[in-house]
């Protein structure tokens, strides 16, 4: 395996510990470190799209404020809306915000940069969502359709995750030598921009790398676009692309805190899972976005679409999950 190959075999395994476990993190909450500032605040960076739904939920019912009232903090939880993987990593690594949700590309590359410093580690999956690369070039039907006149856009060039699926995409067909070949023709725009682009048309943005439900309202939106790669046929299947992660710091000196947010997000995925209208309501609610509501229940119910719930752990599950996951696989992030 050369460098690239074993990136890309470290980036699905990372994808499919994620889709089967739903949560990387637990509940480690015995770590032996004192506090070193009051428990309660927590800052959580979303970026845009159905898949931070779960997060809009929890965010509309107050559910942290409520599981860390019962353990006696008074929290303090602030919404931070950011795009692209690039600006929450900075985000996290700067100490501005506690909790990031980004891709799984950019939890695998602050992963891999911060072992043995800040060990930014995974908290939970999402869900499985299945992500489009849709085109309004009529001449475009695969990757390799694809000229220097066209431009992709996606959060965040070679590092998000639907830049990582784009390159894993082009090693599979150019040889793992080519595997960036794309990046000179992608461009980093905020989904809400790009699909508005892809569905204008006329401009040099030809491709868009998404997520719903932009993706979708691209393909509502304009009858010359249609979808070129889809990331389940690239990663082999369903896989968690959008994920939550810390530094191990938080978690180990908030532990009410951060037990607070995971309990959270479970009774969070839980009310989706029973409520998929409900759950609608509220992501247009929360997230102020213009989409028809029937579009929006047509995407969360698609089977392919499958909002996880954490899986409770252990302390001991926590090491074993993650840190002997860790060593696996140094040399082959490195």
């Amino acid at each position: 395996m050369n460098r690239f190959t074993r990136k890309a075999a470290a980036f699905v395994t990372g994808l499919g510990l994620l889709a089967g476990l739903g949560l990387l993190a637990g509940l480690g909450l015995l770590a032996g470190s004192l506090a070193a500032h009051a428990e309660g605040q927590i800052r959580i960076a979303e970026q845009f799209g159905i898949v931070y739904l779960l997060l809009n939920v929890a965010q509309e019912q107050k559910l942290i404020e409520k599981h860390a009232k019962a353990a006696g903090v008074d929290a303090k939880v602030e919404w931070v809306k950011l795009s692209g993987g690039s600006a929450v990593n900075d985000a996290l690594l700067s100490g501005n915000i506690e909790i990031a949700g980004a891709g799984v590309g950019p939890l695998l590359t602050l992963w891999d940069r911060t072992k043995g410093k800040q060990n930014v580690k995974g908290v939970a999956s999402l869900g499985n969502f299945p992500y489009y690369l849709v085109s309004n070039n009529p001449n475009v039907k695969t990757i390799a359709d694809f000229t220097e006149k066209d431009r992709i856009a996606l959060p965040a060039v070679g590092v998000s995750v639907q830049s990582r699926v784009l390159q894993f995409a082009s090693a599979k067909l150019w040889g793992d030598k080519e595997f960036n070949r794309l990046d000179k023709i992608s461009v980093a725009i905020p989904h809400p921009d790009a699909a508005a682009a892809i569905i204008k048309g006329g401009t040099e943005i030809t491709g868009h790398f998404g997520n719903p439900p932009f993706q979708e309202q691209e393909l509502a939106g304009n009858p010359n676009a249609h979808i070129v790669l889809n990331s389940y046929q690239v990663l082999g299947g369903p896989a968690s692309a959008t994920v939550l992660y810390a530094t191990e710091k938080f978690r180990n000196e908030n532990p009410k805190t951060y037990k607070a947010f995971v309990d959270a997000l479970d009774e969070a995925a839980k009310f989706v899972t029973a409520n998929l209208e409900k759950a609608a309501d509220i992501y247009l609610k929360v997230s102020n976005a213009k989409l028809d509501r029937e579009l929006l229940l047509k995407i969360i119910k698609n089977p392919e679409v499958q909002f996880k719930r954490p899986r409770r752990r252990t302390p001991t599950d926590w090491r074993s999950s993650c840190i002997g996951w860790e060593r696996s696989r140094t040399s082959r992030l490195r």
